[in-house]
């Protein structure tokens, strides 16, 4: 007689998912802590203000990890055009100034019945789950360009220019690596994937070179050291961060560039304040925790028997694997400076629910056993 195995939950079957974004969590909210302790006690009279806040999201972010690996995610196939123009409708209410929250010139924040977030943060995953159901829909014509190209383009190109509204030029980017990394995984031809590049040229040429702060930014980021003290300050503090933690670090709490010296240091630059207090030793651990938790994703989109599944978990490993590049870059001083949070280890409450709702659906992806055509 066979014996029937009882299944485990994907939340705890996927480990090579689990277990890295519980250890960077974990690293999150002790950096935040020690990140922001500063700034907590200049603004709110307590150390632990920024942390707290960033515990209860993780404490959020996990039920909704769990939540996302419980639902077989071909139901989102189902729902995908629904959360699409959700994210659409979220993108165009936070241009209603009586929506919106205005922070540092910017209107990215959407804050109804007292709940503060990010529509844009959102808008990442939305696109995610669309662009997997309609790349797998349309096999058989992927390397048809009003089929394969065409349309999902026009969707990025939407959701650019509502974007660039805010503005938050860095989501665009990471939209635009996303959206061309699915389409290429998914079969659309390389030179249809080129195509949009002579029209791109002439407007990065004007959305740099003819705005004179993207321009000072570029030119920081190619000599820091010549404006130190102006557009070259953060980059420059941010690498006066690394070198001073040295090998093993200064302590966790005894780093000196969150002291009013290096701007956002708990959430766009805390990888810097990893490299100072941590040292080197902890910026390769937490390094090397990235990247296991992307060889998963790599792995169990390679391995999916479902073209949905297999895009799908290619745009989610995308999604991460971006921002990390981004984020460490920008810190490095090898990109131009761009806002953008580390994900599971910046501080805030949308990314972190995101991240880990999106690290959720991989989760069931890669529990998956079903049988059907081999993606």
């Amino acid at each position: 007689m066979a014996t029937q195995t009882k299944s485990i939950h994907p939340f705890f079957s996927e480990k090579g998912i689990l277990f890295p974004v519980l250890l960077l969590s974990g690293i999150g909210i002790v950096m935040v802590y020690s990140a922001s302790s500063a700034i907590s006690m200049e603004t709110h009279n307590t150390v632990f203000f920024y942390m707290k806040k960033q515990a209860l999201f993780f404490g959020i972010s996990l039920i909704v990890m769990f939540v996302a690996a419980s639902f077989p995610y071909k139901l989102y196939k189902s729902v995908s055009y629904i959360i699409l123009f959700a994210a659409i409708a979220l993108l165009v209410a936070v241009l209603f100034p009586s929506l919106n929250i205005k922070a540092g010139g910017a209107h990215r924040w959407l804050c109804l019945y007292g709940f503060t977030f990010q529509p844009a943060e959102f808008a990442k995953l939305a696109l995610i789950i669309f662009l997997g159901y309609s790349l797998s829909k349309k096999q058989e014509l992927i390397k048809v360009f009003s089929v394969g190209f065409f349309p999902h383009a026009l969707i990025f190109v939407l959701f650019a220019c509502l974007i660039i509204l805010q503005p938050d030029f860095g989501t665009i980017v990471v939209l635009g690596l996303i959206t061309w990394g699915m389409m290429f995984v998914a079969g659309v031809k390389i030179l249809h994937l080129l195509s949009p590049a002579p029209l791109l040229i002439p407007i990065v040429y004007f959305w740099i070179y003819k705005v004179d702060y993207r321009l000072e930014r570029i030119l920081s980021f190619l000599n820091p050291w010549d404006d130190p003290y102006n557009t070259g300050y953060q980059i420059t503090h941010s690498l006066k961060a690394f070198g001073s933690g040295g090998i093993f670090g200064k302590g966790i709490g005894l780093g000196m560039q969150k002291m009013h010296y290096l701007p956002e240091p708990h959430t766009d630059f805390i990888f810097s304040i990893i490299g100072e207090e941590l040292g080197l030793i902890g910026v390769l651990i937490v390094l090397a925790l990235y990247l296991i938790l992307l060889l998963k994703g790599i792995q169990i989109a390679k391995t999916s028997k479902n073209i949905f599944g297999a895009i799908t978990a290619t745009g989610l490993t995308l999604y991460i694997g971006v921002q990390v590049f981004i984020n460490t870059g920008v810190t490095l001083g090898l990109l131009p400076t761009k806002g953008l949070t580390l994900p599971f280890i910046s501080y805030g409450g949308t990314s972190l629910v995101i991240n880990m709702a999106a690290m959720g659906i991989l989760m069931n992806i890669g529990a998956s056993k079903d049988h059907e055509k081999t993606a």
